[in-house]
Parts: structure tokens; C-alpha cells; sequence
């Protein structure tokens, strides 16, 4: 059943489609696949609501659309960690969340929040810590400029 019909808040729309636009930035990272092509094959298998699928497609498609900045975000920001060491669902967390910090008007705080849940979720504990660490060091930099 969708979330919309279950009376789900707009936050826990939002929280589904960040999920989703990260599991299509990991299946980006492991295939290196055309993103478009896989943003179609993604929702054959995946089910949302149509309200999820436009958040999670716009989410991705912004975060697909800079990887090479965010990316060079990321390796600013994660000290003594080289990029290709860095887990691929860590990766696909950060560039998501740094693509929502720099592109949306989201409070930063619930980006973090949400970020450090989804590292909970689908990496590890310690992922929660890192992801939050550098996205911590990233929103800094971000109100400095």
C-alpha cells in the first residue's frame, strides 16, 4: 500500500524518496550505467507512489547531473580516506546529502539526520558516525561561503 494512502506525512514521503534516489545512486556506482536508463529500469521493480517517485527522481537526477562536483566534495571532506576506499552505499549517501545541502531549501538539519539513517540502515553503525562527520564538515564549509 502506498505511503500516501496510509495517511504518511509529507516528511515520510520525502524520507522514502531519499531511499530510493540513493539505492538508484548506488546501482549508478556499482554499474556506471546511463542514468536515465537506469532511473527506467529502477521503477520497474520499484514501487512508489507518484508523489515519492518525482522527490526521488528529482533528488537523483540533480545528484547524477554533479557527481564529478560532489564527488570532489567528498574527497575535500573525508580526511585521510581515499575516495575508492570509501563504501559505495557511503558514497551514494554523501553525494545525495550534499546534493540536497547545496540544491534544496531542507533544513541542513534534516538532511544530516536523514543521511546518518540511511547509513544506519543500509551500510553499518560506524558508516552513521562517518557519513555525519563529513557532512557536518561539508554544511560548515557550505555557511562559510
Amino acid at each position: 500500500m502506498a505511503l500516501e494512502s496510509l495517511g504518511a506525512s509529507n516528511v515520510s514521503l520525502r524520507t522514502k524518496s531519499r531511499e530510493f534516489a540513493m539505492q538508484m545512486l548506488f546501482q549508478w556506482d556499482m554499474s556506471q550505467q546511463d542514468f536515465t536508463k537506469l532511473e527506467v529500469k529502477f521503477w520497474k521493480s520499484a514501487k512508489a507512489a507518484d508523489k515519492t517517485r518525482a522527490f526521488a527522481n528529482k533528488l537523483f537526477e540533480g545528484a547524477a547531473k554533479d557527481i564529478t562536483a560532489l564527488d570532489a566534495i567528498i574527497v575535500k571532506h573525508a580526511d585521510n580516506w581515499r575516495f575508492e576506499r570509501l563504501a559505495a552505499i557511503d558514497r551514494a549517501i554523501l553525494r545525495l546529502a550534499i546534493h540536497e545541502l547545496n540544491d534544496t531549501d531542507t533544513p541542513p538539519k534534516v538532511i544530516l539526520n536523514e543521511a546518518v539513517e540511511l547509513a544506519k540502515k543500509f551500510s553499518s553503525e560506524e558508516s552513521g558516525s562517518f557519513v555525519n562527520g563529513i557532512l557536518d564538515s561539508v554544511h560548515k564549509s557550505l555557511k562559510l561561503n
